[in-house]
């Protein structure tokens, strides 16, 4: 199924048990919700809705450059096109980020929350980075040629989506942990390079009716490292 949103097609789904009120699933940066599908068919007694954020999936290409501001938008137009009223949400590394935000800003309408090794923190950096920002810096005041800076995966994509992407990865909700106030599972692989463990434990530390779960030697993402170990802790969390 699809709803509009200032222009762009916005893919949505529903999983498992219709007659339950959804839980909202929020995939990780260029994937979709197939990421999901393990998880709702361990849970298939829940109901689910699963969104894929534009331009992934089978949603379409995005009409101008998002924030992540945007993408929080984006869920809550689609919950208002469905007429839901009440929040529970799932969201993995980008979809944490927005579910963050979610959280943070609709206090009175999310009831739980599980972020699974999720973005949105400000990193740790090292030399290496701000060497790199410096070098940048430099070429632009120096008038060369800035173009094959950056990733494969970044220099790849179009230009809206380079903006959109800058705009992701350079907005850090460190501060909106503090709202947060719905009962919240931290689910984290030990061994995730993405988001490294500290930024779970961060997380534990800043959103005060938290639980962190770590899932030994699985990545990030440790939902589909150890599907059943994870399945199995969040269908815990959901049923308290």
């Amino acid at each position: 199924m699809y709803f509009s949103y200032n222009g762009t097609r916005v893919f949505y789904r529903f999983a498992g048990n219709k007659s339950k009120s959804p839980i909202l699933l929020l995939h990780g940066w260029g994937s979709d919700g197939s990421v999901f599908d393990s998880l709702t068919s361990f849970c298939s007694d829940k109901s689910f809705l699963i969104i894929d954020f534009p331009p992934f999936g089978k949603s379409g290409v995005l009409a101008n450059d998002y924030t992540i501001f945007t993408y929080a938008q984006v869920v809550i137009s689609l919950c208002e096109h469905l007429s839901i009223k009440k929040l529970r949400i799932i969201g993995h590394s980008f979809g944490g980020r927005v579910a963050i935000l979610l959280c943070a800003i609709l206090r009175e309408y999310v009831q739980m929350c599980i972020l699974i090794d999720s973005a949105g923190l400000k990193p740790k950096r090292h030399l290496s980075y701000y060497y790199k920002i410096y070098k940048y810096k430099l070429y632009k005041k120096l008038g060369l040629s800035t173009l094959n800076m950056g990733s494969k995966d970044y220099l790849a994509l179009s230009p809206t989506m380079q903006k959109t992407f800058k705009s992701v990865v350079n907005t850090y909700l460190d501060d909106y942990l503090v709202k947060i106030e719905c009962p919240t599972l931290i689910l984290w692989g030990e061994k995730d390079k993405e988001t490294p463990l500290y930024m779970a434990k961060k997380l534990k530390k800043k959103i005060k009716n938290s639980t962190l779960h770590i899932i030994k030697d699985a990545g990030h993402f440790c939902f589909l490292d150890a599907p059943l170990e994870s399945a199995l802790i969040i269908k815990e969390f959901l049923e308290v």
